[in-house]
């Protein structure tokens, strides 16, 4: 049994609807369940139109939902043409819309958006799409059942990025995915939602479809899981940012979490997590291409020094100053505590005996954080920084590899350095404006191409 996830892209309209149908009639034979993400750019419209109508731009918010209607009547209408199963398709996605109208016109009442009721609207895209996907399948010949995730994706009440629970969730998959599978049928669940205990609408946060079809996989003990998306897989660098990036055909689990934490887009972080729990090799695919060799990640690939370069941009740089920190017991355990209060992840940290340094790339609660900071000290904060990554299971055993990555970047201003504990991963922080070059100098100095 496998679990096949597809993005957005893969989705995004007719054609690609019918191109991802394809792709599971040639694997039918491994018992497919499949996740789907929405349409291309929906969940963006959807947050869009809650924004609007809770500024007070209520028109504005209604012609995106309208706008929104009419893609998805145009696709349902491209791919079931008129019959019967068409128009049962078509009311079904006439009532979301309505109940969509009324949520964007409760918001412009309200005048602001609430986490939950943001998960109500934006989960919308996948109860779309789901439906949808799932006609086409039955059209093409596949023994497809729509499944409602909420029935299935158990979390908690932490709306915007709900924790699964993962003993729940695998009590829901026997119950409602297993007796499916024993049945020949293709299960197809929409990613990035579920439900609270209660029933209430939750997500998984940005990316969520990935984790979604991770936690099927472990919960279903699956043999493999495929992301499948518009690129070939996971590569050497961005290929928006260096020219010549290459496939990486074989991958380690900790390696492909590193990549993606640090900017990497092919996969969502948390996407990783489950399938090592499990040990369940994840593969990487191009939907565009699907004969194509793509990646695949498992425990047992190859230790190399360097396996790829990662960056992210907007990286802000918070620096606490104190001279009560020197030798005070818990103090970096309470600084920390500020963070977590505050829901705001930390990426890189660097200490001294007076002071430290992280990096967040979240500053939705930055003030918040910032103002509960300055009880330890003196709080500094730079924006404008970027995250450049160096990435490789065997870095902490080649001392050359990390000499060579510091004289490849030459007399760029590195704010912060850091090698990760488990030695996998050689971060550096510069100035946003240096990200692409530096990017560019290092994939030059590892993997060859041009030297800018």
């Amino acid at each position: 049994m496998i679990v096949c996830k597809f993005g957005g892209t893969s989705v995004a309209d007719a054609t690609a609807i019918r191109r991802t149908a394809e792709i599971i009639r040639g694997r039918a034979d491994r018992q497919p369940v499949v996740v789907v993400s929405a349409l291309a750019g929906t969940t963006n419209a959807l947050l869009g139109a809650a924004e609007q109508a809770a500024s007070g731009h209520l028109v504005a918010a209604i012609a995106a939902v309208e706008a929104l209607r009419d893609r998805h009547m145009a696709v349902v209408a491209d791919l079931l043409g008129d019959d019967a199963t068409a128009r049962e398709i078509a009311a079904e996605e006439s009532v979301l819309f309505d109940e969509l109208a009324h949520l964007v016109e409760a918001l412009s009442v309200l005048g602001h958006v609430t986490e939950r009721s943001l998960d109500a609207i934006s989960s919308i895209g996948e109860q779309l799409s789901a439906p949808i996907i799932t006609a086409e399948f039955i059209r093409a010949g596949i023994n497809a059942v729509l499944v409602d995730s909420r029935e299935v994706m158990i979390t908690d009440a932490s709306f915007g990025r709900a924790e699964p629970l993962p003993d729940a969730i695998a009590a829901a998959c026997r119950d409602r995915i297993a007796p499916l599978l024993r049945a020949g049928k293709v299960p197809v669940l929409g990613g990035y939602l579920g439900a609270t205990v209660e029933g209430v609408t939750t997500t998984l946060g940005r990316g969520g479809s990935d984790y979604s079809a991770s936690l099927l996989g472990a919960a279903l003990e699956a043999d493999a899981i495929e992301i499948w998306t518009d690129v070939d897989g996971m590569l050497t660098a961005d290929p928006r940012v260096v020219d010549g990036s290459k496939l990486i055909e074989h991958i380690r689990f900790d390696e492909a979490a590193e990549l993606a934490s640090f900017g990497a887009k092919v996969l969502h972080p948390n996407t990783i997590a489950p399938a090592v729990r499990r040990g369940i090799p994840v593969y990487v695919f191009n939907s565009l291409k699907p004969s194509g060799k793509g990646t695949r990640i498992t425990f047992d690939a190859p230790r190399l020094p360097v396996r790829a370069i990662a960056g992210k941009a907007n990286v802000v740089i918070v620096k606490v100053r104190s001279p009560r920190m020197l030798a005070t017991p818990g103090a970096l355990r309470s600084i920390f505590e500020v963070f977590e209060r505050n829901r705001t992840s930390v990426d890189v940290v660097a200490t001294s005996e007076v002071s430290v340094s992280l990096t967040v790339d979240d500053d939705q609660h930055l003030d918040s954080v910032v103002g509960q900071l300055r009880a330890f000290g003196d709080v500094g904060v730079e924006r404008g920084r970027a995250i450049v990554a160096v990435v490789g299971a065997g870095l902490c055993e080649s001392s050359p590899a990390m000499a060579q990555a510091l004289a490849a970047i030459g007399d760029v201003r590195l704010h912060m350095v850091s090698l990760s504990a488990t030695g996998i991963n050689l971060t550096l922080i510069v100035d946003g404006e240096e990200l692409k070059p530096v990017m560019r100098r290092l994939h030059s100095a590892f993997f060859g191409g041009p030297n800018p």
